[in-house]
């Protein structure tokens, strides 16, 4: 079975993020192999007990459930409202509260909303930077849409949806053909760079015994570190 958990964090219901955040969701349910399960994960829902277990360390149980799907999932999508020029603080907030380790590899698809094209860089300048430093598996084409476009046919939107959606649907099929989920490492740097030796090696065909100069070795040891 295949997992899909879907992070939204419009600040209203409905929302134009909410809005986004479903078509991303059955763009990429149409390309993901069957049986599908689908997670929809409001965040604004969360708001309270978000800052319960930012400020009090406890985390309610609907929370900690919303944690554990995004934790198993093979695949995000998540969407952010843009607030001066940025993801959202409750965005940023529930994204504090994920187990980094867990993340790591996850294939995810970013998407951001905002009232203007001014904001339309919150991707590529906060919300891909974020992402990375959670070393997931980000796909390269980021959706950004605007309030005064709701409604109208758009071409150019419509062609960005389906490559981002082709391009998880991608990520997903090569973590299930080639590894799988990455173990958890609890914060052990040198486990969790063994671990993505092995992979590459087993990846590009090499021997990890075999000759080379160490080149691929220090670049993931410093991408790791990045």
């Amino acid at each position: 079975m295949t997992t899909l958990v879907v992070i939204s964090a419009g600040m209203r219901r409905p929302s134009t993020t909410r809005i986004l955040a479903d078509e991303l969701s059955a763009a990429v349910s149409a390309r993901l192999p069957g049986p599908l399960t689908v997670t929809n994960v409001e965040v604004r829902d969360y708001a309270q007990a978000i800052i319960d277990a930012l400020l009090g360390g406890f985390t309610h149980s609907d929370l900690d459930e919303a944690i554990t799907a995004v934790e198993d999932a093979d695949a995000l999508i998540a969407v952010s409202p843009t607030f001066q020029g940025s993801y959202s603080g409750l965005f940023k907030s529930f994204i504090d509260l994920l187990p980094p380790n867990d993340l790591a590899h996850k294939p995810v698809l970013l998407g951001a909303t905002g009232s203007s094209e001014r904001h339309s860089l919150v991707i590529d300048h906060a919300m891909r930077p974020l992402f990375s430093y959670l070393r997931t598996m980000t796909v390269p084409t980021g959706v950004y849409l605007t309030t005064g476009t709701l409604g109208e046919e758009n071409r150019g939107l419509r062609a960005r949806i389906n490559r981002a959606a082709d391009e998880l649907a991608a990520f997903v099929e090569l973590n299930a053909a080639t590894r799988g989920p990455l173990p958890a490492a609890a914060g052990d740097e040198s486990t969790t760079t063994a671990i993505e030796l092995d992979q590459a090696h087993a990846e590009l065909g090499l021997s990890p015994a075999g000759p080379g100069d160490g080149t691929l070795e220090r670049m993931l040891r410093t991408l790791g570190r990045g």
